[in-house]
């Protein structure tokens, strides 16, 4: 049977009894149906991640106690029913060995951010990549949101002219206090330099706001002058930071990321400023975009409307005014994913949709990102370039 003619099959790593980002992804890869879990290695621990499988109602004997288990039994499987990909949604330091494994053994990979544990990593993980063939994505999920396709589009036609100026922002509140020290699963892995590499609040959210600049703009970050801080007494990694970037092309930008900024959720926003026109959009009110020019009102675009560009048109599900947010544009991550893949098992020419994700060369400088960042700030917010 052909991919086009069925389900994508997924399994996961990590997601377990406990987790959070996995429940994430298991609806966003379920929203559009066409994407089923048949298997999974949940958890580090056997047991739970037998008992974790139970709960997803899988076979037992698709429920496997590692990850290298996973591999060896799924590829030993007929061709019709092992899994199509490995969904890894583990902390950071199990991204590259899970991956490798998962590439070595013939399966395609679709791995949380950031891509490995540090830029050594990546840059083999992209290594292996390219001589094994396979198809690896990465999650930086906010780059499905409709209006940052329809924000992208705008600066590829060159509405606002060219690109002077960026202004990118996130930051939460959450960890305002030592939140590690209690039973906080999510605080702890973190917080902790031997599971989360050698940035905190910069690889968790930093990358998400250096991905989201770069996939509107089209342009990369050269250079930056980083001053990274950990305000909570104990802490081993950054939980605040502000940089000065400039862009290939001219372009200068702000961004700063937190995670002590107190009674923030999750308040991603951009703003982009080029010769002729202006944009801002703020994830806190996904369904709007903000366009402004010279010498005219701001316009207020609106996700599901028909105005609005192929690109933003085909990532959105719902009519004008039914609000999409956080996991639809996860699930638009998801669904190109599966789409390239279709057409990659089937031998056929995948469409510009299919292959609008994220990939290894975004992994790479994000681990890149985080490296250059990290070496500013301990040289005293040196401009420092980016090594990707």
């Amino acid at each position: 049977m052909k991919a086009s003619e069925r389900k994508i099959r997924y399994g996961m790593i990590g997601g377990g009894r406990g987790a959070f980002i996995g429940a994430v992804h298991r609806i966003a890869a379920g929203i559009d149906g066409e994407i089923e879990l048949v298997c999974g290695a949940f958890s580090s621990d056997p047991q739970r991640s037998k008992d974790s499988g139970a709960d997803l109602y899988l076979p037992p004997d698709r429920c496997y106690g590692n990850y290298e288990e996973m591999m060896e039994k799924e590829a030993a499987l007929p061709e019709g029913e092992r899994m199509d990909f490995v969904a890894i949604v583990t902390p950071n330091h199990v991204h590259f060995p899970a991956a490798k494994a998962a590439l070595e053994a013939g399966f395609n990979v679709l791995s949380d951010k950031p891509a490995t544990f540090d830029l050594a990593e990546a840059k083999e993980l992209q290594k292996i990549v390219e001589k094994t063939g396979k198809v690896y994505g990465l999650t930086h999920n906010y780059t499905g949101y409709p209006l940052v396709k329809e924000a992208r589009a705008m600066v590829a036609a060159g509405k606002l002219g060219k690109i002077r100026k960026v202004v990118v922002e996130y930051p939460q509140g959450w960890l305002a206090t030592r939140l590690e020290a209690s039973d906080q699963k999510q605080a702890a892995w973190r917080t902790d330099p031997k599971r989360s590499g050698a940035a905190g609040c910069v690889g968790d959210i930093g990358t998400h706001a250096e991905n989201l600049a770069e996939y509107i703009t089209g342009l990369k970050i050269s250079e930056l002058a980083a001053d990274l801080t950990a305000f909570v007494d104990g802490r081993l990694l950054d939980d605040d930071a502000n940089m000065l970037l400039r862009f290939e092309g001219g372009a200068k930008g702000v961004l700063h990321c937190s995670q002590i900024s107190v009674g923030e959720e999750n308040n991603l926003n951009i703003r982009v400023y080029g010769e002729t026109g202006g944009l801002e959009w703020h994830q806190n009110e996904p369904n709007t975009l903000l366009v402004k020019s010279l010498d005219g009102p701001t316009q207020v675009f609106r996700t599901g409307n028909g105005y609005l560009g192929a690109e933003a048109a085909s990532a959105a599900r719902t009519p004008p005014s039914h609000p999409e947010g956080y996991l639809e544009a996860f699930a638009n991550i998801y669904k190109n994913f599966a789409n390239h893949l279709r057409a990659v098992i089937d031998g056929t020419e995948p469409d510009a949709t299919s292959l609008d994700y994220p990939k290894i060369e975004d992994g790479v400088r994000g681990m890149a990102f985080i490296e250059a960042v990290v070496a500013s700030s301990k040289n005293n917010a040196a401009w420092t370039k980016i090594d990707a």
